[in-house]
């Protein structure tokens, strides 16, 4: 670990344009994915597809691709970013598994509130299923993309298809409650977000629903009864460190295999700083064979 890399990443991330400020969304939009621009992408092949009516972009290896999906769904407070703000982390799993990955345009509030991204998620997954046989996907995300693999995973469940091989979720989204401890806890210590800028977005994409439910606060209300196994990564410099811990806390109530690895002194999502910070490339290399171990097991 190296304390100098910690620090440059914390100053880069209070000093960056986040896009959470109040303003137009579209400008919040336009911020966030400049931000996103400056991770580097490792180099795979790129390629737009389609999957359940939505866009998408599917990575994969430049030769020799393994056996496998992974369904990847992008950061962004549900109102911002696109496989493109996400490819930094969707690249790097590629990479590190040799799995073919394909990245989901879910839609976006304010215009699409809740629950349109789950549902986008669920018919995407759906339509993976037509020539996939579920153990060979693996739900991974980030942020509120985390938050997705578990609720698309309650979706499917409640309505009875078969459940994915694995979830990996970087810093998930799992509160929309705002309840955890860390919310004040880590406020001022969090480099990336407020507890008022997860207000503002939480708002858009609440547009007026009760957060006290399931698909909106799944740390706090799901029963995870029959879920696959799940790693849970989050850092302890982050306001949502409390969504990852309070849902490893469900998984294990449910006897649900669950793996809480979290990482001292980091942001929200650090492993999109593989290749400048030592923890985001450890981070990614557990979270690669966590998925070759759930895949392997077909």
């Amino acid at each position: 670990m190296s304390r100098a890399q910690r620090r440059a990443v914390d100053e880069m991330l209070r000093q960056a344009p986040q896009g959470f400020d109040p303003q137009p969304v579209e400008r919040m939009r336009a911020g966030f994915a400049a931000m996103m621009s400056a991770f580097p992408i490792p180099a795979v092949t790129q390629t737009p597809a389609e999957l359940g009516g939505r866009p998408a972009v599917l990575a994969e290896p430049h030769s020799g691709a393994r056996p496998g999906t992974i369904l990847y769904f992008h950061g962004g407070s549900f109102s911002l970013g696109s496989p493109r703000t996400a490819m930094a982390l969707t690249a790097n799993l590629v990479k590190r598994t040799g799995v073919r990955a394909i990245s989901l345009d879910y839609r976006l509030a304010p215009e699409h509130p809740f629950p349109a991204a789950i549902d986008d998620c669920l018919a995407a997954y759906r339509h993976l299923l037509d020539d996939t046989d579920p153990a060979e996907i693996v739900f991974a995300g980030d942020s509120a993309g985390g938050g997705l693999t578990v609720t698309t995973c309650l979706a499917a469940r409640d309505a009875g298809v078969p459940l994915p091989a694995g979830i990996v979720a970087f810093s998930p989204g799992l509160d929309h409650t705002r309840s955890g401890a860390t919310m004040t806890a880590k406020d001022g210590i969090d480099p990336f977000f407020t507890r008022e800028s997860l207000g503002r977005t939480a708002e858009m994409y609440l547009a007026g629903a009760d957060p006290d439910q399931p698909l909106l606060a799944p740390a706090v209300h799901a029963d995870l009864t029959g879920f696959p196994p799940m790693l849970l990564q989050a850092g302890t410099n982050e306001l949502l460190l409390d969504d990852a811990v309070r849902l490893a806390e469900r998984a294990r109530a449910a006897e649900v295999d669950v793996v809480l690895d979290v990482t001292a002194d980091v942001p929200h999502v650090f492993q999109a700083f593989a290749g400048s910070l030592d923890e985001a490339d450890q981070a990614l290399d557990r979270a690669a064979l966590f998925i070759a171990q759930r895949l392997d097991r077909r």
